[in-house]
């Protein structure tokens, strides 16, 4: 009786340790560490939007539409009237002329003038009008670069997310691990108190828990890990995490054909780089007009004083003209750079077949990701219910002596490898989700699964 009383005080004993294993170990580090230094922890939703105001190469793309926006002032500059004031004073001294007339002209001379200046580009055989475009085409492949960097922005933020909800789970796993081979511990000491078991059956459940202990140490930095990484891709200094699950309803896999063709309309790398051909056909032109015939209007109005020893004289003035320039001739400087105009065209023009190459090839395989993943849930879902039935009934069954500690260790792993498969499987779906977005080239903020 009294060995009774002791047994069932050490059972409660133990079950309390438990108790606070779970408590301290059930809760995820993330979650602890916001609630104890002020983590920020954020939805899905609330890091895609802190991406596109803090993301450093979205900043960057940002910037460079600036750049871009400058060289369409500077080259439309060229088609627009050029203003200039002008002043000038000038003081000359010519004794030649006194040797020559005895004195009859003064010796110094002064002038001082002030002028407003108009000049004028009349015809310049097309070279104005192809920079115009070029420029106007280079503010449209702005916009595409901004969203060449907001979609994998997106893509990566949204990856780096799921990482940490799957890090989580995995670190769950690891700490229920744990519990159960506690449990067992303590079985085995009841056993071996009553009897019934051996001392190699007591240190056998005793190692088992120390082996488990470094899974929970590995998954919890697994954690850190992940979330260092999602603070990088957010641009943010203070530490954060995500707050989110891992399950999803799953959508009907899409066809490849409508896929890709999506992918060659809405690609931003394919309109990019469609553009970039068309300014290089215009910069053709402007070379290919180098040595061409080109038209100017000058004017200019203003006011000129002259003095002429003690005599001096002022008043208004003005002048107008057709300036015609033709380089007919440079040394076939002109004809070089066409010829390299024309390369860069040809070179552009395989470069966009080689992207859309590597496009069809990204759509099949994102297709495929989607559809594995998407299966591999599906097959998943019941087998994590069905092991954690074995595991309660191969733990009974060790309790009353009817089930060795290997069944229950073999339940154990086929409960922790289906709850690890299915987790990542989410997350992989998940992942494969938003990969298909980002290959069709319409990855946004509100087509991110949540």
């Amino acid at each position: 009786m009294t060995w009774m009383i002791d047994a069932g005080w050490k059972k409660c004993l133990c079950w309390a340790f438990i108790a606070l294993l779970a408590g301290c170990l059930g809760n995820t580090p993330g979650v602890l560490a916001s609630e104890e230094k002020g983590v920020k922890v954020l939805t899905l939703d609330e890091a895609l939007r802190i991406t596109l105001e803090q993301n450093k190469d979205i900043q960057k793309a940002r910037e460079y539409r600036k750049t871009v926006e400058g060289r369409y002032m500077e080259e439309r500059a060229a088609a627009l009237p050029q203003l200039q004031i002008t002043g000038m004073i000038n003081h000359e001294r010519d004794e030649s002329l006194n040797a020559l007339f005895a004195g009859l002209f003064p010796l110094e001379r002064q002038t001082r003038t002030g002028e407003i200046g108009l000049s004028q580009a009349l015809y310049t055989f097309g070279r104005i009008g192809a920079a115009i475009r070029a420029a106007k085409v280079g503010l449209a492949t702005a916009e595409d670069q901004l969203r060449i960097y907001r979609q994998a922005a997106l893509r990566d933020v949204s990856a780096s997310f799921y990482d940490i909800l799957l890090a989580k789970e995995l670190y769950t796993i690891a700490v229920q691990d744990l519990e159960q081979k506690v449990r067992l511990l303590d079985e085995a000491r009841r056993r071996y108190a009553a009897g019934v078991a051996t001392e190699y059956d007591l240190l056998a459940a005793e190692v088992a828990v120390e082996n488990a202990r470094p899974g929970v140490i590995r998954t919890e930095n697994l954690i850190r890990i992940s979330q260092d990484k999602f603070r990088f891709l957010l641009g943010l200094e203070e530490q954060v995490d995500a707050m989110g699950t891992l399950g999803a309803p799953l959508t009907p896999s899409p066809q490849y054909e409508e896929t890709l063709e999506t992918a060659l309309r809405s690609r931003p790398e394919l309109a990019d780089l469609r553009k970039r051909v068309e300014i290089a056909k215009e910069l053709v032109k402007i070379y290919d007009a180098g040595n061409m015939p080109r038209l100017d209007l000058k004017t200019g109005y203003g006011w000129r004083q002259l003095i002429l020893g003690s005599l001096q004289g002022s008043g208004p003035e003005w002048t107008a003209g057709l300036y015609f320039t033709f380089p007919f001739f440079d040394g076939l400087r002109t004809q070089g750079k066409v010829v390299q105009a024309k390369t860069d065209v040809v070179n552009l023009t395989i470069d966009e077949g080689k992207l859309k190459d590597s496009v069809t090839l990204q759509t099949r395989d994102a297709v495929n990701a989607f559809r594995e993943s998407s299966e591999i849930v599906m097959a998943l879902s019941g087998t994590v219910k069905q092991a954690e039935r074995l595991v309660i009934m191969a733990e009974k069954g060790y309790e009353y002596g009817v089930k060795t500690k290997l069944e229950v260790d073999d339940a154990q792993v086929n409960l922790n490898r289906a709850k690890g498969n299915l987790a990542k499987a989410r997350r992989d779906y998940l992942v494969a989700r938003v990969t298909l977005e980002w290959v069709k080239g319409t990855l946004e903020v509100n087509s991110v699964p949540e």
